[in-house]
């Protein structure tokens, strides 16, 4: 069985329903699927958290103390996401002696504003660690994640978090490139197993020339028509 989390933000909801329909169409692993949606958060720890440029900024954190420190985790951003593998791939580069794994990207954006011409629309600032926490292999029995609750999340600084300053580095393990390629910063990319467009999903109207949309407009009539 696979818990995946996937962050979920109604104002880019077409973006999680054509992550899901990427998802379904390709899975062989059973998967148990929960939404990083704030009104259910509320309900789970009876609070809220500071927001980024999304509703699920902080709240990704919080996956290993919303199973109850034990277990493993996959967690993926999910709205602005496209799966072009099966996810159960993913998992043969679990390593037992990690925290967390993440695709170490290095680099700095190419876009100064991300959600244009939408109500999310927001400065696009960079950062050391900028979108390593977008997807993570999450071992949530590792002692790192223990200081991880809501009372430490709604007082830590969200770059410091975002950055994992707060985790040892020896205990941040690593996946390849090609499981969180980002589209509109690195370009095309036919190996990727996972694309991410950073900047805005391709349903949206400014980014529907991004790299690769032509493969987010297709999952997109998987999910409008049936098919056979």
């Amino acid at each position: 069985m696979i818990n995946l989390y996937i962050g979920h933000d109604p104002r880019e909801a077409v973006g999680t329903h054509v992550f899901l329909s990427s998802l379904l169409r390709q899975s062989t692993a059973p998967i148990t699927v929960t939404f990083l949606h704030k009104p259910m958060l509320k309900r789970a720890f009876g609070g809220d958290l500071p927001e980024g440029t999304n509703a699920f900024t902080l709240s990704r954190f919080l996956i290993p103390f919303l199973q109850n420190w034990k277990g493993e985790a996959i967690f993926m951003d999910g709205a602005d996401m496209l799966l072009k593998a099966d996810i159960a791939e993913i998992e043969v580069w679990r390593d037992p002696y990690m925290a967390v794994q993440v695709v170490k990207h290095e680099y700095r954006t190419s876009a100064h504003r991300k959600y244009v011409g939408t109500s999310m629309e927001a400065d696009n600032e960079n950062y050391k660690r900028k979108n390593w926490a977008s997807v993570m292999l999450i071992n949530c029995s590792h002692f790192s994640w223990r200081k991880m609750n809501p009372g430490y999340l709604r007082s830590a600084a969200k770059l410091d978090t975002l950055n994992f300053s707060w985790m040892p580095d020896e205990w941040i393990g690593e996946i390849p490139r090609y499981w969180n390629w980002l589209a509109d910063e690195f370009g095309e990319y036919t190996g990727a197993k996972l694309l991410h467009w950073t900047q805005g999903v391709p349903g949206f109207p400014h980014y529907r020339n991004a790299p690769h949309a032509s493969d987010w407009f297709k999952e997109l009539e998987n999910v409008n028509y049936a098919t056979d």
